[in-house]
């Protein structure tokens, strides 16, 4: 299946993305630097836009792990996921998209952060040293954040809708993915997140 091999190529993007940084520090939070100043003039019109907002996305759970770890909070929240899901395939008909690519999407998006969260979980875990010496505000501080990633990840998908369509989206989503890797210096739990957040982007998937 076509997601199946964009999946593949993910991965071993992810593989060479790490080879080629070398050892770096765990990503942190996009919300903590500023997004590379290219990024935001070519966010909504192409797929390095689509990767950049998502890789944002996916730096975030940073912020979401550190919010939850050591509470009573679990990192599988049904309700909140059900309403962002709700939420965008009728913000999607808005836009002329169809809900439930939209939605499938925005699942992968939730499962990558699920993903990261679960990882810095078991990285602290094992490294008490490394756990967070803050615990962020889920409601004032992190969810605004996702929410205006929602927003403007939306209108990039509407945008490139017709580019989304072509056969010759996986690669140029893979290649788009790399740059996004390598500007935030994802890590390989990032990565792995990256991969795990991108295989319905492309229509044809």
């Amino acid at each position: 299946m076509r997601s199946e091999r964009l999946r593949s190529a993910l991965t071993l993007l992810a593989t060479a993305t790490t080879l080629a940084l070398g050892t770096v520090a765990p990503a942190t939070a996009a919300a903590e630097r500023p997004a590379p100043a290219a990024t935001q003039a070519a966010a909504a019109h192409n797929l390095g836009g689509i990767t950049e907002l998502i890789a944002q996305r996916l730096l975030l759970a940073d912020k979401v792990a550190a919010a939850k770890y050591g509470t009573d909070t679990p990192i599988d929240d049904p309700a909140r996921e059900a309403q962002i899901l709700d939420d965008v395939r009728a913000r999607a008909a808005g836009l002329g998209l169809d809900p439930d690519a939209v939605a499938a999407v925005f699942r992968d998006q939730i499962e990558a952060n699920k993903l990261v969260q679960r990882g810095l979980y078991a990285r602290w875990d094992a490294h008490p040293d490394e756990r967070p010496t803050e615990r962020p505000d889920l409601a004032k501080e992190v969810r605004p954040a996702l929410d205006r990633i929602t927003t403007q990840l939306l209108a990039a998908l509407a945008q490139t809708e017709k580019a989304r369509a072509l056969p010759s989206c996986g690669p140029r989503l893979v290649t788009a993915a790399g740059r996004s890797a390598y500007d935030h210096r994802l890590d390989a739990l990032h990565l792995k997140g990256l991969g795990r957040a991108l295989p319905s982007v492309c229509a044809a998937s």
